[in-house]
């Protein structure tokens, strides 16, 4: 039953993305469809993907603990365990730790960002989500890192606040750099998809 609404649900979203292409409406395409695929992402690919991204991270942000021996990865189980002088404390890389979250709002805005084309979306897709997941990794190294020589008494201000600023501040940069800096090139170089067509419309009337 679950499998038949998920079935409906996705028919009625791709019968909108093209009611909405053939209304030539690009704007709530783009709404619908990252939205859409976002959702699809979160609730049918999730469950497959968390638990390989969780011990991904763990297994990427242990490499910084064993080289330093502030803390070791289990990455088999996506757990972290920190020593400290004021005892020690285990992490569990989880929905939220995975990235997984991230990565799918990441992917379903690219997905319908037609200022690239196909290719170049796969390509920056890819980078964009190994760029993630570092970022992710790295976020984890500085909690496990002030957790070893603060105490388990800062988990949470360094879980919850300085690992937040430091992760969001890194996707702000990818997203700049993804996002809004190509657009304002290509608008400026005259290579913005969205225009294509009513530049040549324009054209066309200057002529007459």
């Amino acid at each position: 039953m679950i499998y038949l609404i998920a079935a409906a649900a996705i028919a009625l979203w791709v019968w909108l993305l093209l009611v909405l292409k053939k209304a030539e409406l690009r704007f709530w395409k783009y709404i619908v469809g990252a939205c859409g695929l976002f959702l699809i992402l979160l609730i049918l690919v999730r469950p497959w993907l968390m638990m390989p991204l969780a011990r991904l991270v763990a297994a990427i942000a242990g490499i910084f603990g064993k080289v330093t021996g502030f803390y070791q990865a289990y990455y088999r189980y996506g757990v972290i365990f920190i020593e400290s002088a004021k005892g020690a404390i285990t992490v569990n890389i989880d929905l939220e730790c995975s990235g997984i979250i991230e990565i799918s709002a990441f992917v379903s805005l690219l997905t319908f960002y037609e200022v690239y084309n196909i290719p170049e979306r796969i390509y920056v897709g890819i980078i964009g989500t190994l760029y993630t997941l570092l970022t992710n990794a790295f976020r984890i190294s500085v909690i496990c890192t002030m957790i070893h020589f603060l105490g388990t008494d800062y988990y949470y201000a360094a879980h919850t606040i300085i690992g937040r600023m430091i992760f969001y501040a890194l996707q702000v940069i990818l997203y700049f750099f993804v996002f809004t800096k190509p657009h304002v090139m290509r608008m400026k170089t005259g290579d913005f998809g969205y225009n294509k067509k009513d530049e040549t419309v324009k054209s066309g009337r200057d002529a007459t």
